[in-house]
């Protein structure tokens, strides 16, 4: 059973397997229209999966050309604004404890704790 919801031209703009609120009709069959919206959805969210991995990608990659420019002299860390600079050490503090954590498993994959 699908359950769902058109805009005021009768287009579909949500589709769900159980009742929701603003449903305005429901089918039990697949129809092409249903099997189309549902494949231009999966597709979107696919893209925006791939976009959100791609903007952590971009962190760290960002990450990386602060710290080479702070490495080399070209900018310090007080050139940034207060909350950048916060968010740079809690991201350096983070990676610096899931380093020491990672020394806590063998090459084995066997815990040594």
């Amino acid at each position: 059973m699908h359950f769902i919801e058109r805009d005021g031209e009768g287009r579909i703009v949500r589709v769900e397997a159980v009742e929701f609120s603003g449903m305005t009709e429901k089918s039990a069959e697949t129809t092409a229209e249903i099997n189309e919206w549902l494949k231009v959805e999966g597709l979107r969210a696919a893209t925006l999966q791939r976009l959100q991995q791609s903007d952590l990608d971009m962190v760290r990659v960002l990450e990386d050309l602060i710290e080479v420019l702070m490495s080399k002299g070209i900018i310090s860390i007080t050139d940034l604004p207060p909350a950048a600079q916060s968010k740079l050490l809690n991201r350096a503090q983070a990676r610096q404890a899931l380093s020491g954590l990672e020394g806590l498993i063998g090459d084995d994959d066997e815990r040594l704790i």
